[in-house]
């Protein structure tokens, strides 16, 4: 016997009046999320339980919220947060695979891809940008009241150590990494030379410390100048130990700086995984670049487990106050952000940038492939996709020429190896 409509199976023709009637919303309502149409998408993440890594720097901030603000869960991420103490055990908890994404140095995931600055050969993705701006270029006191934004005027200085056969000490975070990109290419544009990747040519010394060291190195003397995001440059203010000689928005408005980075082997097998990642990444960034919110930002990521430091001396500079410690003072626009501006999208032509000057100051032997390193690590593609699923519209891909400081601008469209060259101050090889 067949079932009665009204007690058994619905008919086709019932359920279709059913659903006219009281909608389609009430009736698809009891369904998993990830329908779609008559079939389901499951975008659940292939490996739910994540840890990623930190350094102790303002920038790691969209991880850390995205972790203590639940976003992660929200899209199928049991995270773990892990402060790394050092961007060199970063990379090797990466490698290994103790954690599965980090915060990272743009310039990291390329030359581990390469197999450069003495890494081994780990191929990487970046498939989002965690920030832009933010990072500063700080001198011992000594240099107060004579060098400012200027490098030239730090030139003598230079020279005259030089001469004395004890070279001036610059400290960076990592050799391929940003803070060692932007001291270079301060120290150049004045005409000084920081030699090549393994120091030869060099008018100076340059070190590698890790960022939370760099305010008691200096303190005991042991460095003229460093390069490393805040809030070691404003703490190195607010301990009378040095001042800010000049923002790296200063030299480079708008660039990029940290990225999320993952192996390139566990992206191809969890792709779901790292966009949910991405996804999460982005709820964040967006929430950070809400003026009111960055009281509660300092105050969630000054804690003892991330960066811990007073929240008041990661603040001021967050809302674009800046007391450079040498009797300047001013409001920047161009503070650190996290999404604003198209922040987020990996675009190629930072990865490119990042070779000319790998190759411009002799990591590589001979011009690097470009192009293809370039699209390898810097993976949009990723990044379009998760957004397009949570129906984010970003501003896309730029091939825009770039103009930095001294004037000289950098074209991605042009001759990538002549720009690297046309510099009077590099230590090329090959």
């Amino acid at each position: 016997m067949k079932p009665s409509p009204t007690t058994g199976t619905l008919s086709r023709r019932t359920l279709l009046q059913r659903s006219a009637n009281a909608g389609l919303g009430t009736l698809f309502s009891g369904l998993p999320a990830g329908w779609v149409g008559s079939a389901y998408a499951d975008d659940s993440p292939e490996m739910p339980d994540v840890k990623l890594g930190i350094i102790a720097l303002t920038d790691c901030s969209s991880i850390v919220v995205a972790h203590e603000k639940g976003l992660f869960k929200k899209y199928g991420i049991n995270s773990t947060v892990s402060k790394g103490a050092s961007w060199a055990a970063i990379r090797d908890s990466l490698t290994n695979g103790d954690i599965q994404g980090t915060h990272m140095l743009l310039g990291m995931p390329i030359a581990s891809t390469m197999g450069l600055g003495g890494a081994p050969k780990k191929p990487m993705v970046a498939p989002f940008i965690l920030n832009r701006n933010g990072q500063a270029i700080t001198l011992a006191n000594t240099f107060k009241g004579k060098v400012g934004d200027d490098p030239k005027a730090l030139k003598p200085f230079v020279d005259e150590a030089k001469a004395k056969g004890n070279p001036l000490t610059f400290a960076m975070t990592f050799p391929p990494g940003t803070h060692a990109m932007w001291t270079r290419y301060y120290l150049a544009a004045g005409g000084i030379n920081p030699g090549d990747a393994a120091g030869a040519g060099a008018d100076i010394s340059l070190i590698t410390v890790p960022p939370p060291q760099m305010v008691a190195n200096m303190k005991v003397g042991k460095m003229d100048g460093f390069c490393v995001g805040e809030p070691w440059g404003a703490k190195t203010i607010a301990e009378d130990i040095g001042y800010t000689a000049i923002t790296t928005q200063a030299i480079w408005k708008d660039h990029p700086e940290k990225v999320c980075a993952f192996t390139e082997e566990f992206t191809a097998k969890n792709p779901k995984t790292v966009k949910a990642v991405l996804k999460a990444l982005h709820e964040a960034s967006v929430w950070l670049d809400k003026m009111e919110n960055r009281e509660e930002q300092a105050n969630i990521v000054s804690a003892a487990t991330y960066i811990n430091c007073p929240p008041e001396t990661i603040l001021g500079r967050l809302q674009g106050k800046y007391n450079m410690g040498d009797g300047r003072k001013f409001k920047d626009p161009n503070y650190m952000i996290f999404s604003d501006r198209n922040c987020n999208y990996p675009q190629a032509k930072y990865g490119k940038w990042w070779l000319t000057q790998l190759r411009r100051w002799g990591f590589t032997e001979g011009a690097p492939d470009y192009e293809g390193v370039a699209k390898q690590v810097m993976r949009a593609d990723i990044y379009e996709e998760a957004m397009k699923e949570i129906g984010y519209a970003h501003g896309g891909a730029s091939d825009a020429a770039e103009t930095l400081f001294d004037g000289v601008t950098f074209d991605p469209k042009g001759d990538l190896e002549a720009y690297a060259a046309s510099f009077a101050v590099k230590t090329m090889k090959g």
